[in-house]
């Protein structure tokens, strides 16, 4: 599913965020991105999805060499992954429906399609009863199920969060990582989730470490 092979990105000649990274994620897997804040966790998961190319080394996603990859195709390759961040990046005008509705509308479904996807999503997150409500409307713990609906709509064969409690309370957190947990049981997608906080990350199977742009660790059950 993911594939790093040697990879380093430096910014400038002065800042290199990854140095020599070198690890696989297997389809369907489980896998915590552990370790402090610069670790370069961040910018692993926007190397996946082909925001930034790196200095050195290859990447494959899901069977594409990346750095082959036409920006032509990046649309039809992002369209296979989901992304829920810190921050939920919801549009405040938009109710959630709308908000949804919207992301699958910029990829291209027709209308009867793109309803029905996000009151689907919607449902697997638990707030269909509240489609008309806007993000203001409702509590962190509930903005964050919104943006993984919107990230899981499209059914993607991976999921990536970055730091997706960190704006959250720890019980709130800890609801929403379950929920992370049980749509993916339920639908099968790999799972990278890059955190700093340790009491997260002891629920998967597999954690990578992070610390100053390399992997200093791997535990796996």
């Amino acid at each position: 599913m993911i594939h790093f092979y040697h990879v380093t990105k430096r910014f400038d000649a002065y800042s290199t965020a990854l140095h020599d990274v070198t690890f696989h994620i297997e389809k369907g897997e489980f896998v915590f991105l552990t370790g402090p804040s610069g670790a370069g966790k961040s910018t692993l998961l926007k190397l996946i999805l082909r925001q930034i190319r790196p200095t050195e080394g290859q990447i494959v996603v899901n069977g594409r060499n990346l750095n082959a990859m036409t920006r032509r195709h990046l649309p039809y390759f992002r369209r296979e992954i989901g992304m829920v961040f810190q921050e939920f990046k919801l549009i405040e005008r938009m109710t959630i429906f709308e908000n949804l509705s919207f992301i699958l509308t910029v990829i291209g479904l027709n209308s009867k399609e793109h309803k029905k996807k996000a009151y689907t999503a919607l449902r697997a997150v638990g707030l269909q009863h509240k489609m008309n409500y806007y993000p203001l409307q409702l509590s962190g713990g509930e903005q964050q199920r919104v943006a993984i609906a919107r990230a899981l709509a499209q059914r993607p064969e991976l999921l990536l969060c970055d730091e997706p409690t960190g704006h959250l309370d720890s019980d709130t957190g800890a609801r929403v990582l379950d929920m992370i947990e049980a749509l993916r049981g339920e639908l099968g997608f790999a799972l990278v989730i890059a955190t700093h906080d340790a009491d997260v990350a002891v629920r998967a199977r597999r954690t990578v470490e992070l610390a100053d742009g390399r992997i200093v660790a791997e535990v796996a059950e």
